[in-house]
């Protein structure tokens, strides 16, 4: 992972409801730093500018850089809580990480190759996504960016699941270290109505025009006679 994202953080003295109320109406989210052989660290961070970074696709799967005292911690986004009827961001959590330790973190997927697909480009079918994320782990140097799901090969009923997406050296899925059963479908090309009729429509059409065959021979044979 090459993104170097930094989050500037300062550390909050006061906490508490009250105090984590006054920090947001001074426009900055209260968090906290926790993790790896340190002590949890309240912090606090610019609402805005941290409003903005989360509108990176790879802010919540990258290694970040919390900037604190000087320093430039590594750390990942564990939670992020937002108003219900706001669009404000009330808390967040970042947890420290150590290049030798594993991490869990939820990583985009990519999906790749949908208008070649046989089942779309041919068959009149349509892609749905079961999932938009996995779960996975790995050293914090492996976390991929995203995750590809190439369809380009699938026809209309074909499936993508978690057992056949294709990842990087060091990096497994949560869901596949659970079990065959935890093998869940990622995408399909799933027939629509007119896939559906097409079949029905072209074998009538072939039937309509064998009995009209079949009557143009039967005429000729009358007039034969």
């Amino acid at each position: 992972m090459s993104n170097n994202i930094i989050v500037s953080a300062e550390k909050r003295s006061e906490q508490g409801k009250g105090a984590s109320r006054r920090l947001r109406r001074n426009g900055q989210v209260p968090a906290i730093l926790y993790g790896g052989d340190a002590e949890p660290v309240a912090i606090a961070l610019n609402h805005n500018v941290l409003e903005k970074q989360l509108h990176n696709p790879a802010f919540a799967s990258s290694i970040l850089h919390v900037e604190l005292d000087g320093e430039k911690i590594p750390a990942i986004i564990k939670d992020l809580q937002r108003h219900p009827a706001k669009p404000k961001i009330v808390h967040a959590d970042f947890q420290r990480v150590s290049a030798k330790e594993p991490i869990r973190v939820s990583v985009p997927l990519d999906f790749e190759g949908e208008e070649e697909a046989p089942g779309i480009k041919l068959q009149s079918g349509v892609a749905t996504h079961a999932l938009n994320e996995v779960e996975v782990s790995c050293l914090p140097g492996d976390l991929p960016e995203s995750i590809r799901v190439d369809m380009s090969g699938l026809k209309v009923g074909d499936s993508v699941h978690l057992s056949d997406l294709k990842l990087p050296k060091g990096v497994e899925i949560i869901a596949l270290t659970q079990g065959a059963d935890h093998d869940a479908q990622v995408a399909a090309i799933e027939a629509t109505r007119a896939t559906a009729t097409g079949g029905d429509e072209e074998a009538e059409e072939a039937e309509a025009a064998g009995e009209e065959a079949g009557e143009g021979e039967a005429d000729q044979e009358g007039e034969e006679e």
